[in-house]
């Protein structure tokens, strides 16, 4: 019943983010896929992240950390179930944290974990607090 609901919640309330999340889903057909929770995780080629309503995309097993990542993203998940078409300004800001040149910078120089921004540690606090596992911080 749970997993139900989150899906009607994030096909409704989060319909915006889901559907940007079905669009990047439909490009990385190739990749392999499972569901988490009731999410649509598919596992591509990338050590990093992302969550767009519905659907998370993290790396695969291979890659050290990927669990917590997933955990993580699934965090994301539950900004969504909360924030509905407001979690696009959440996706935004860690857009921008996760791929402008002066943040990248900034978090490899001063050696800045890439949750001191407040929407990724957020993700990563509910990301635990939903599954009971743990997310990755740095």
């Amino acid at each position: 019943m749970k997993k139900i609901l989150f899906v009607a919640v994030q096909c409704t309330w989060g319909f915006f983010q889901t559907l940007l999340g079905f669009l990047v889903f439909l490009t990385v057909h190739d990749c392999p896929r499972s569901t988490y929770r009731g999410a649509i995780d598919t596992h591509w080629n990338s050590r990093s992240g992302m969550s767009l309503g519905l659907f998370i995309f993290t790396p695969g097993e291979e890659v050290p950390n990927a669990h917590k990542v997933r955990v993580h993203e699934y965090g994301h998940c539950v900004q969504s179930l909360v924030l509905g078409p407001l979690y696009l300004i959440v996706g935004l800001i860690s857009l921008g944290w996760a791929r402008i040149p002066f943040f990248v910078r900034l978090r490899r120089e001063k050696k800045i974990p890439y949750t001191a921004c407040f929407v990724e540690s957020w993700a990563s606090r509910w990301g635990q607090w939903a599954t009971g596992e743990e997310a990755i911080w740095n």
